[in-house]
């Protein structure tokens, strides 16, 4: 007598989630919404809520901008002392407060003071998240929440733009104002949400030895292949950066196509970032590709974008449609390089990063994006007047430096932060199975 057949399946398991990771998640699109709704129109946004002029705000944003760096050393002292989620929730009442403030905020000296202190909380805070998704998660739950928090940071970016558009066109200047104001709610919905969570592993305050207060900084400064990661990233970072410096001028100068182009160029980007963030890295997760391997491909993917619209601007095509189809596939091309580079790029600094000192290493490598995105309008500007082929042949340059230099510093490395590990397997039709491994969970909700 023969046994009835049973019928494989090769679905996949469905994804176990941290407990407490809605929250978390829901708390980064809340952030992002806000921030959506004055980062697009950030001069235009701080002239009508103070009053000041276009070049007085320009130049306070500036200054307070590179103050504002120096939170980050700070930031991740604290991070180390008191836990990323303590950080993490003091930089949200910091910028809830600023927000809250900016409307009030109408002489030269108050905007300066109120706008330094968001400047704070705005540049340390993407290190304390990252250390905090470091504390709550590890392995490929880590790399999963970092694909989700970037496609989230595009998504509600691309929302709050869309609802400061339609406050501001009811209100008329007044929806300035209430922008801001939502903006504060955000995050103070946000942090509510972020003390909703329990961590059920704290940092470890017993490893007295290992503890920052010893050595400080030094141990960073001193890893050098978390080093030379962070200059990879600062490479990376630049072509980040043209997206919102160089693909204006690009289209505006060198195609001279329609303004309108360029807002239809960005809204390509956010929507693929929102849609295919988490699709891609999951498929770069399900092959098993070291971290530093699929960030390389990456950069490389970077480097033929920008050498597809360097010869795109060289060709200067003059019909229309032409234009268009050219600048969206080359916008695509360049997206789909966001997505395969950043969640691993991410994970494998996270990864890379003794938890003692991860609040430390992470504001380090924070440094790589200020960095970028402080020198970047003034060194495309300069390029692009002097030849406009010229900033394409430097990210190009950069990009395919960041890969090759990650590839270099993959035996240095962390053998955890580099290699994934596998997937689990799917459900075994005849039992006895073995039980896969699962990720232990950091968060109770």
């Amino acid at each position: 007598m023969s046994l009835p057949r049973t019928r494989a399946t090769t679905a996949r398991p469905a994804v176990a989630r941290i407990p407490g990771e809605r929250a978390l998640l829901g708390a980064m699109g809340v952030d992002s919404v806000g921030s959506g709704m004055y980062i697009p129109f950030s001069l235009v946004f701080f002239h009508h809520i103070t009053g000041l002029s276009f070049a007085v705000v320009g130049a306070v944003l500036t200054v307070v901008g590179l103050i504002g760096m120096g939170a980050l050393p700070l930031a991740g002292t604290a991070v180390d002392r008191y836990g990323a989620r303590r950080v993490q929730l003091l930089l949200y009442g910091v910028r809830g407060a600023g927000f809250a403030l900016y409307p009030f905020a109408t002489s030269l000296p108050a905007f300066a003071v109120v706008a330094l202190g968001t400047a704070f909380g705005d540049r340390a805070f993407p290190a304390v998240q990252q250390a905090y998704i470091g504390e709550v998660a590890s392995g490929l739950d880590r790399d999963r929440l970092q694909a989700a928090a970037r496609a989230l940071r595009n998504a509600g970016l691309g929302a709050g733009a869309l609802l400061a558009s339609l406050v501001i066109t009811v209100a008329g200047d007044r929806g300035f104002t209430a922008a801001a104001w939502l903006n504060a709610l955000s995050f103070g919905v946000a942090a509510l949400l972020i003390r909703s969570i329990r961590a059920s592993r704290v940092p470890d305050g017993s490893a007295t030895a290992e503890r920052p207060a010893a050595a400080g900084y030094r141990l960073v400064l001193a890893d050098r292949a978390f080093l030379g990661l962070t200059a990879a990233n600062f490479l990376t970072a630049l072509g980040y950066s043209a997206l919102a410096v160089l693909f204006p001028l690009f289209i505006a100068g060198t195609l001279n196509g329609p303004q309108s182009l360029t807002g239809a160029a960005f809204t390509v980007n956010t929507v693929l970032c929102a849609v295919g963030g988490v699709h891609v890295a999951g498929r770069v997760r399900g092959r098993g590709a070291r971290r530093t391997r699929s960030a390389a491909l990456g950069a490389v993917i970077f480097a033929a974008a920008f050498v597809g619209l360097g010869v795109f601007g060289a060709v200067r095509p003059q019909a229309g449609w032409a234009v268009a189809g050219g600048v969206f596939a080359l916008v695509a091309l360049y997206t789909v390089a966001e997505l395969v580079h950043n969640p691993s790029s991410s994970a494998l600094a996270v990864a890379a990063a003794p938890e003692a000192l991860r609040g430390r290493y992470m504001a380090t490598y924070q440094l790589s994006w200020s960095l970028a995105a402080t020198l970047a309008p003034s060194l495309f500007t300069a390029l692009f007047a002097a030849d406009a082929r010229l900033p394409w042949a430097l990210l190009t340059l950069t990009a395919l430096c960041a890969a090759a230099l990650l590839l270099r510093l993959e035996p240095r490395l962390p053998a955890a932060a580099v290699r994934l590990a596998p997937l689990p397997a799917p459900p075994c039709p005849v039992p006895p199975c073995p039980t896969p491994p699962t990720s232990t969970p950091a968060l109770a909700a």
